[in-house]
C-alpha cells in the first residue's frame, strides 16, 4: 500500500463518530454505575476500536466448554482482517437500532445488551465463514446463537446492512433467504421453505422492508422494496414494491404510507388505521 494511501486511511479511521459515542456512553456507565466499573473497561474502554469491542463482547456471550471465548474471539478477528468492510456493517446496524428503536437512547446499549444486535452480527461472522469454506464452525456460531439469542439464521443466508432485529426471539431465516438493506424485523418473524423442496427454497426480502411480529414468509417469492408485511400474517405469494399485505393467507390491503416503512416502523394497515377498532 503507497505511503499516502495508508496516511489516508488512517486518518479515516480516526474518525469514528459511533466508536467516540460508544466510549463516551462508557465513561457515563461507570460514573454512575462503579459495580459495572470491570465489565465496561474489560468490553469498550481498554480497546481502541469498535471491532475489538464487538467482538469481545460476542466471543465472551458465546462462551462454551466446547469452544471458549479465547478462541471465538480470535476466529472473529481472522474473519475481521479478511474482510474488514464487516465493521462498516456493524455501526450501519448499530445505528439503525439507535434510529428506529424507541427504548435504545444510546449507542452502548445494543452493544451490550441487545440480543437482536449479537445474533446479527454472530450471524456476519458466521456468515463470512461459510463463505470461506468453514461451514463447521459457521453452523456451531448458528447453533450457538439459536441456544443463547433464540434467533436461528442459516450462516447461509445472505443478510443486508442497517438491519434492526427487534427483541430478537424466535426469528427463523432459512439457508436461501435473502434479505436487503434496512430492513427491520420484529419478534417471531420466519422466512422459511414450504416443505422439503431442495435448492432455492426461501424468501427474497427487498430494501426498506418492515416485518412485523409473528409473520411468516415461505417460499422462494419476494417481498418488494418499501412493503409491509402486517403483524401474524402468512405470506405465500409475491409481494410487490410499496405494497402492504395482511391475513393468513396474506392479502394486499393497500399501499405503503410513507417512502420507508422498517425506518419509519409504522405498523398500521393505513393511514386511517389507529388500531382501536
Amino acid at each position: 500500500m503507497p505511503a499516502e494511501t495508508a496516511r489516508l486511511r488512517e486518518s479515516i479511521d480516526t474518525v469514528d463518530p459511533i466508536w467516540s459515542a460508544v466510549r463516551a456512553e462508557a465513561e457515563g456507565v461507570i460514573a454512575t454505575e462503579r459495580a459495572l466499573g470491570g465489565f465496561i473497561f474489560a468490553t469498550v474502554l481498554s480497546h481502541d476500536r469498535l471491532e475489538d469491542a464487538v467482538c469481545h463482547r460476542l466471543a465472551q456471550r458465546l462462551n462454551h466448554s466446547d469452544v471458549d471465548a479465547g478462541l471465538i474471539g480470535k476466529t472473529f478477528n481472522d474473519v475481521l482482517a479478511a474482510q474488514p468492510q464487516i465493521g462498516e456493517t456493524f455501526r450501519a446496524d448499530l445505528a439503525a437500532v439507535f434510529e428506529r428503536d424507541p427504548a435504545c437512547h444510546r449507542y452502548i446499549e445494543p452493544l451490550l445488551y441487545f440480543k437482536g444486535f449479537h445474533a446479527l452480527v454472530t450471524h456476519r461472522f458466521a456468515h463470512a465463514l461459510w463463505t470461506q469454506g468453514r461451514r463447521d464452525f459457521a453452523l456451531y456460531l448458528q447453533s450457538q446463537s439459536s441456544r443463547i439469542f433464540a434467533v436461528d439464521i442459516h450462516p447461509a443466508a445472505r443478510v443486508g446492512r442497517g438491519i434492526f432485529i427487534d427483541h430478537g426471539h424466535g426469528i427463523v431465516i432459512g439457508e436461501t433467504a435473502v434479505v436487503g438493506d434496512n430492513v427491520s424485523i420484529l419478534h417471531g418473524v420466519t422466512l422459511g421453505g414450504t416443505g422439503k423442496t431442495d435448492g432455492d427454497r426461501h424468501p427474497k426480502i427487498g430494501n426498506n422492508v418492515l416485518l412485523a411480529a409473528g409473520c411468516s414468509v415461505l417460499g422462494n417469492i419476494r417481498v418488494g422494496n418499501c412493503s409491509k408485511v402486517a403483524a401474524g400474517s402468512v405470506v405465500l405469494n409475491p409481494v410487490p414494491d410499496n405494497t402492504v399485505v395482511a391475513g393468513v393467507p396474506a392479502r394486499v390491503v393497500g399501499t405503503s404510507n410513507c417512502p420507508e416503512p422498517a425506518l419509519t416502523m409504522d405498523q398500521r394497515l393505513s393511514p386511517d388505521d389507529c388500531g382501536c377498532c
